[in-house]
């Protein structure tokens, strides 16, 4: 009896698991598109192992509107969206917090996170195969898909020229 139950557990967590994977992998494929510019980290924490510490400018500048230094103490949560405006090659560059007001057809809303006085988009760290850090030290952008409701996954990271750099 009691293996049965584990069985049926087991089974229900795969079930959730494959639900997950497939969610995610459509929104890769329908998402929107937007690069998002890398913001300098400090050297001594960008390649730590196998990642690549991540920050981004329109994190940086959100930090400002919201002015969090001044404001918020070590344990402050905030959740909220921003809209960037896309740039022809679908650049976004932050405008403002995202209040309910109607987006132009070049812009889109993008979910992000305040935890210790941190603003994440998605995540804070690229995860690259051991040995490779040298290909990744070139990377500007980060692209990420984007669904309605303004989740963002990280897809890819770019060069400067917006070439995207392969773990080949």
């Amino acid at each position: 009896m009691q293996s049965k139950i584990v069985i049926g557990m087991l089974l229900i967590i795969l079930a959730l698991m494959n639900v997950s994977i497939f969610s995610k992998e459509q929104h890769l494929k329908s998402g929107d598109t937007v690069y998002l510019k890398l913001a300098p980290v400090d050297p001594r924490s960008l390649m730590q192992g196998d990642y690549m510490a991540l920050r981004f400018d329109a994190a940086n500048q959100l930090s400002d509107a919201l002015q969090l230094l001044a404001n918020n103490t070590s344990t402050s949560t905030h959740d909220g969206q921003i809209v960037v405006r896309l740039d022809e090659n679908k650049i976004g560059t932050f405008q403002s917090i995202y209040q309910g007001q109607a987006l132009q057809e070049n812009e889109l809303r993008l979910n992000y996170r305040v935890r210790y006085d941190q603003i994440k988009f998605a995540t804070n760290a690229f995860f690259f195969e051991e040995g490779t850090a040298e290909r990744y030290e070139k990377a500007r952008y980060g692209e990420f898909k984007v669904n309605e409701q303004g989740e963002l996954l990280l897809n890819a990271m770019f060069t400067e020229q917006l070439t995207e750099i392969k773990a080949e």
